[in-house]
């Protein structure tokens, strides 16, 4: 049913980054998923990483836009442009591939006809969508098709989807739109409420992953940083040192409600997998998966073991990438 010689590709299209994976070669592309615009002329100036690097440093004509929003599309447009610039980078200009694209698990009809028309758009042969969790159990090598019970929680950017699989399908599964995106945003609120300090995106990027912490308790143990921003009483750049506790309580609100849907997400499940989870612990994947003690604190919460994936990062695109193999299984879902 392929196309001879087609490489078919696999793109993990995140709300902050978008990974391709082309068949035969792996993960071949990992930018931000952020594409910079001439607000006056519509014209794309950059794409991925170079956009990127121009977040809040753009002259009033240029402005840097995340088309992604909680996982799903925001600017449909935009998309299309980034989605074309990644395939062509990715495999030259004219391939027209197979796509298969992961969309979070919670995502209505509509949301998934967004995200096939725009590959489509941008260049694609046929696309389909994977679910999120799906494609992270996969990718994390968890035995999806066995009749054995497995857990995957990937926390991204946009969502943190919560799914129990078994049988090639999901059982039960949750999207809720708390994830890093939601933890920077958490943490500059903090920093603007406790030290008058106004910071950027970035910064609260580096502050999470420096000194960042799921465990009040843990985060004592940590050092502190100093950052720099604006003085929102003076307007005048200013820096001060903050403590790992200070983010530890900034993110408590977002690292409950992820427990939470972890929580409600077993309770759903039936007894025979809800032991199977028990024996085989939980799997994290994602960039979220990386934040300092969360398995252990998801761990207390639940009395289940918690793992996190080789390379979570990847395990969505790995996935994705993976069940090309399989696309005409995919295609009767």
């Amino acid at each position: 049913m392929f196309g001879l010689g087609a490489k078919n590709i696999g793109i993990d299209l995140g709300t902050a980054n978008t990974l391709v994976y082309v068949e035969g070669k792996g993960i071949v592309l990992r930018e931000p998923s952020v594409v910079a615009k001439n607000t006056q002329t519509g014209e794309i100036i950059a794409v991925g990483a170079e956009a990127r690097d121009m977040i809040g440093r753009t002259p009033v004509s240029i402005t840097a836009i995340r088309p992604m929003k909680d996982g799903v599309i925001a600017d449909y447009d935009t998309t299309t442009a980034m989605l074309k610039y990644f395939m062509e980078k990715a495999l030259g200009s004219g391939s027209h591939p197979y796509v298969m694209v992961c969309v979070p698990s919670g995502v209505t009809e509509v949301e998934k006809r967004a995200v096939i028309d725009a590959a489509k758009v941008a260049g694609a042969r046929e696309a389909y969508v994977i679910e999120e969790p799906y494609a992270a159990a996969i990718g994390a090598g968890l035995p999806v098709m066995d009749p054995t019970g497995s857990m995957v929680v990937d926390i991204g950017g946009g969502t943190t989807d919560v799914a129990t699989i078994s049988l090639g399908g999901i059982v039960s599964s949750r999207s809720i739109r708390m994830a890093g995106d939601k933890i920077d945003e958490s943490i500059v609120t903090y920093i603007r409420q406790h030290y008058n300090l106004l910071i950027g995106e970035r910064t609260a990027e580096e502050i999470k992953m420096t000194i960042g912490s799921a465990s009040e308790e843990e985060a004592k143990k940590l050092d502190g940083m100093t950052i720099r921003g604006r003085d929102l009483l003076s307007g005048l750049p200013h820096t001060v040192d903050i403590t790992a506790s200070d983010v530890a309580a900034a993110i408590k609100e977002i690292v409950d409600a992820i427990i939470d849907a972890i929580k409600e997400t077993l309770e759903e499940t039936s007894p025979e997998i809800a032991a199977d989870v028990i024996d085989h612990g939980i799997v994290l994947t994602g960039g979220g998966a990386m934040l300092k003690s969360l398995d252990g604190v998801i761990s207390d919460s639940t009395k289940v073991p918690v793992f996190i994936a080789q390379d979570p990062l990847d395990c969505v695109a790995i996935g994705t990438g993976e069940s090309l193999k399989s696309i005409d299984v995919m295609k009767k879902h």
